[in-house]
C-alpha cells in the first residue's frame, strides 16, 4: 500500500518538477528532492529510483517515442545524434547535471541498454549495486585451489562481462584520434618548462608512437627534462579533488598505484583539469592481458606467466568493485566526478595507464620515494642498455640523457630496466624480441621434513639466501646465477659435506666459495646439482600443451591477432629458456662425471687467493652473501636515494607464476628418482617446488 502510494502521489509530484524544470532544475533542488525521496525509501521500506534515474527514464520514453515516429518533428534531429553502431542509446550530446560537459568528447551518461527487442531498458543502480557486490564477493574469496585458477578467472570474467554490457555507451571517448592531441602535450610541456626542442612524437609502426629526434644527439646528452608541476603524483592527487576520501580510505592510502588511477579518472572528467593535454595523448585502450580475448588468455595456460595474467585481472576486478561501492556509498565520494560516470572499462583504462607508465621518485625533500606520472618522457618506447634517466632534486625535475648517438629523424630509446618478457607482456603490453634479461622463475625450497633441514637451512642462512624460494633460469650463459648455484650445492650436500660448511674456525670463509663455480663441493655433488636442474627442466617443458615447433608454425600465421601472437611469441620464450637450462644441465653433469671418472683433484682455495672473491661466470662478480638474494629483481629505489631509477614500474603482481602446482609432488618424485640413481646420498632429498611467484618488482597491494 505505502508502495501504490507513493507511486500515485509522490512520484507523481517528482515527475512534475522534471517536467517543468528540466535542465533549468538547480543543484539544491536535485539535492532536496533526493532527500525527500530517500526518506520515502525509509517509510516503503525499499530502494526508490533517485532523481537522476526518474528524470532519465522519462527522457529516454520521450526520446524512444520520437525515434520511432518518423513523422515527428524532431526524429532527424534525434537519429543523427545516435552512433555509428547504431545503438540508441549512445546519444552523445545529451547532458544531465552533475556531469561534464562535451567538451571532454564523445561519452554519454545515460545508464540504458537493449533489451533483446530491442528497447531501451534502465539499469537500475540497485540492480548495478547487486553485480557489484556479487563481484566483490568473488573476487574476495579464498585463493582458488591448485588446478581451478582458470574455472574461477571464467566465472569473474563472466561477471565483468555482465558489468560492461550494462555500462555500454557510458565510458569517456574523446573526440579524434590519439595523434591530434600530440601537438596540444607539446606545446603544454612547453610552456610549463620541459625541454622540447630536440624530438617531436612520431608514428613508428610495429612500436607505436614515440621521440622522433629532429636534430642529432650525442650519447649522454641531457635532452628532455619535466619539471615535477607536471607530473601526476601521490602527492598531486592528495591536493585535488580525491583528497578528502583519499585522507579517509585506509586501502587508497596503501596503495599509491590505485591512487594513481582514480587521480587520473577523476582529471579526465575535469573539463578545467591542468593535466587534460596529457591525458588526452594517452591511448585510449592497450595490450595488456586485461585487454586480452578470453581465447588469448586462454593461449598462456600452462606457461609460468599465466597465474600472474589471472591475477592480474582477478585483483583489478576486485579493486573496481570495491572502490565502485566506496564511491557510491562514502559520503566523501559525493563530490567525486566517478560518483555518477564510473564503469569498469574507465577503471581498466585507468589502471593500465598507470601500470604501464608509472615511475618511483623522490618526494620534495627527497626523504622518501613516491610514485609519479611523467608526461612525455613516458613516450620513449625500450631497448636494451642501461638506465639514463634520474631526478635532478636541485632543480626538482626529471632528467633524461641520451642512451646512445642518434641522428636526426631516429627514435629515442630508454632502457626500462632488466625486465623479463613477462613482465614486459603483462605489465607493457609488448614482447621484446631481443631481450638480454629474459628469464623464467622456479621455485625451490628445502624440505622441513627432511632429516639434515636444520644444517643445510643453517648454510643457506649463513650465505644470505632463504630455504625457500623462487630464483630464476636466464636466457643467457650461464642459465643459474651465483645464488641458485650455492642454492643447489647446499641443496645436495651430504651430511659430511654440511658439516665441513659449518664446523671450524674457517668455515665462515668457506661460505664464501659456494656461488662460485671454480669451487666445487665435490664432483659428486656437482653431478647431483646438475642432474636435478636436468631433470627439473624437463618437467617443467612436459607442462606445456604443445611444442616449440607447434608455437614456431602457429607465429607464421598472417591473421594471427597482436594478443594471440604476444602470448604464443611468450610461451615460445619460456621453452627455449628451459630447453637452454635442460642443455646446459647435461653438459655440466657429462663434464663432472668425467673429472669424476678421471680421478681428478677438486681445486682448492688459499684465503689470500683473490678468485676466493671472484666468479670466473660473468654472472657472479661478487661473494654471494654480499649479493641480492636473486639479481633477476628488479632494482628497488631505496628511501634516501636521489635517484630516479628509470625502470617503470610494474602495477602489481601478488600472484603465482606457474599455473602447474598440481605437478609438484609428481616433479619431487621424480627428481628424486634421478638423485638417488646416482648413489651418491644415503638419504632422500626433497624439494619444495611450488612454482609460487616471488614479488621481484614493487609489490602490488590488493584489496
Amino acid at each position: 500500500m505505502l508502495r501504490i502510494f507513493y507511486e500515485s502521489v509522490v512520484a507523481s509530484a517528482i515527475l512534475y518538477a522534471v517536467a517543468c524544470w528540466g535542465s533549468r532544475l538547480r543543484v539544491a533542488d536535485v539535492n532536496r528532492l533526493d532527500k525527500l525521496i530517500r526518506k520515502a525509501s525509509n517509510v516503503v521500506g525499499m530502494e526508490l529510483d533517485s532523481l537522476k534515474v526518474v528524470s532519465e527514464r522519462r527522457m529516454l520514453s520521450k526520446i524512444k517515442t520520437m525515434l520511432d515516429n518518423t513523422s515527428h518533428p524532431l526524429h532527424d534531429m534525434l537519429s543523427g545524434l545516435v552512433s555509428v553502431q547504431g545503438q540508441r542509446e549512445q546519444l552523445l550530446s545529451l547532458q544531465k547535471p552533475g556531469c561534464p560537459s562535451s567538451i571532454m568528447g564523445k561519452k554519454s551518461r545515460v545508464k540504458t541498454q537493449k533489451s533483446g527487442s530491442g528497447a531501451m531498458a534502465v539499469v537500475s543502480p540497485k540492480e548495478m549495486m547487486n553485480l557489484i557486490a556479487e563481484l566483490l564477493q568473488k573476487c574476495s574469496s579464498a585463493a582458488a585451489s591448485a588446478g581451478k585458477e582458470w574455472e574461477e578467472y571464467i566465472q569473474i570474467r563472466g561477471l565483468v562481462e555482465r558489468i560492461r554490457k550494462k555500462q555500454k555507451g557510458m565510458s569517456i571517448v574523446f573526440e579524434g584520434s590519439r595523434e591530434d592531441h600530440f601537438l596540444d602535450l607539446m606545446s603544454w610541456a612547453k610552456e610549463n618548462g620541459a625541454s622540447c626542442e630536440c624530438f617531436t612524437v612520431a608514428n613508428f609502426g610495429k612500436e607505436g608512437y614515440g621521440l622522433r629526434a629532429t636534430r642529432d644527439i650525442k650519447a649522454e646528452e641531457l635532452f628532455l627534462w619535466i619539471p615535477r608541476k607536471m607530473l601526476m603524483t601521490v602527492e598531486s592527487a592528495q591536493n585535488s579533488i580525491l583528497g578528502p576520501l583519499y585522507s579517509q580510505d585506509r586501502i587508497l592510502q596503501a596503495m599509491g598505484n590505485v591512487t594513481l588511477a582514480l587521480h587520473l579518472l577523476c582529471e579526465r572528467a575535469n573539463p578545467a583539469s591542468f593535466w587534460l593535454p596529457y591525458i588526452r595523448s594517452l591511448p585510449q585502450e592497450y595490450d595488456i592481458p586485461l585487454y586480452y580475448q578470453q581465447e588469448d588468455v586462454q593461449l598462456l595456460l600452462g606457461t609460468q606467466a599465466v597465474q600472474d595474467v589471472l591475477s592480474q585481472y582477478k585483483n583489478t576486478a576486485r579493486q573496481y568493485a570495491y572502490f565502485y561501492k566506496l564511491v557510491q556509498t562514502h559520503p566523501t565520494a559525493s563530490k567525486l566526478p566517478l560518483k555518477d560516470c564510473f564503469t569498469f572499462d574507465d577503471y581498466r583504462w585507468a589502471v593500465s595507464s598507470v601500470m604501464t607508465r608509472q615511475n618511483q621518485i623522490p618526494t620534495e625533500d627527497g626523504s622518501r620515494v613516491t610514485l609519479a606520472l611523467i608526461p612525455l618522457w613516458d613516450m620513449c618506447n625500450h631497448t636494451n642498455g642501461l638506465i639514463t634517466t634520474g631526478y635532478n632534486l636541485e632543480d626538482d625535475r626529471c632528467e633524461c640523457v641520451a642512451l646512445q648517438d642518434y641522428k636526426e629523424n631516429e627514435q629515442i630509446y630508454i632502457f626500462y630496466g632488466t625486465r623479463s618478457n613477462a613482465e614486459f607482456v603483462i605489465h607493457n603490453g609488448f614482447f621484446f624480441q631481443d631481450n638480454a634479461h629474459d628469464r623464467v622463475k622456479i621455485k625451490l625450497g628445502v624440505s622441513k621434513s627432511e632429516r639434515l633441514y636444520a644444517m643445510k637451512a643453517e648454510v643457506l642462512a649463513r650465505a644470505g639466501i632463504p630455504a625457500s624460494y623462487v630464483f630464476a633460469l636466464h636466457c643467457n650463459e650461464p642459465p643459474i646465477s651465483a645464488q641458485l648455484l650455492a642454492f643447489l650445492r647446499v641443496f645436495c650436500m651430504t651430511e659430511d659435506e654440511l658439516k665441513y660448511y659449518l664446523l671450524g674456525d674457517r668455515a665462515i670463509n668457506k661460505i664464501f666459495t659456494l656461488g662460485n663455480s671454480e669451487f666445487p663441493v665435490s664432483w659428486e655433488n656437482e653431478i647431483k646439482l646438475w642432474t636435478f636442474l636436468e631433470t627439473r627442466a624437463a618437467l617443467l617443458l612436459k607442462t606445456y600443451k604443445t611444442t616449440s615447433e607447434e608455437d614456431r608454425s602457429m607465429l607464421e600465421k598472417p591473421d594471427l591477432s597482436l594478443h594471440s601472437r604476444m602470448a604464443i611469441q611468450l610461451r615460445l620464450a619460456e621453452k627455449q629458456i628451459l630447453e637452454k637450462a635442460l642443455a646446459c644441465g647435461r653438459a655440466k653433469r657429462l663434464y663432472f662425471q668425467k673429472k669424476l671418472e678421471e680421478g681428478a683433484s677438486l681445486p682448492c682455495y688459499e684465503e689470500s687467493d683473490i678468485a676466493l672473491l671472484e666468479n670466473t661466470e660473468a654472472d657472479a662478480k661478487l661473494p654471494v652473501i654480499l649479493r641480492k638474494v636473486e639479481e633477476g629483481q628488479e632494482i628497488q629505489v631505496d628511501e634516501d636515494s636521489p635517484l630516479l631509477n628509470g625502470m617503470k614500474v610494474v602495477y602489481g603482481t601478488n600472484a603465482e607464476a606457474n599455473g602447474e602446482r598440481d605437478q609438484d609432488n609428481n616433479v619431487s618424485t621424480d627428481v628424486n628418482s634421478a638423485l638417488a640413481s646416482m648413489g651418491s646420498s644415503s638419504q632422500r632429498e626433497e624439494a619444495n617446488l611450488s612454482a609460487s611467484r616471488t614479488e621481484d618488482e614493487p609489490k602490488e597491494n590488493t584489496v
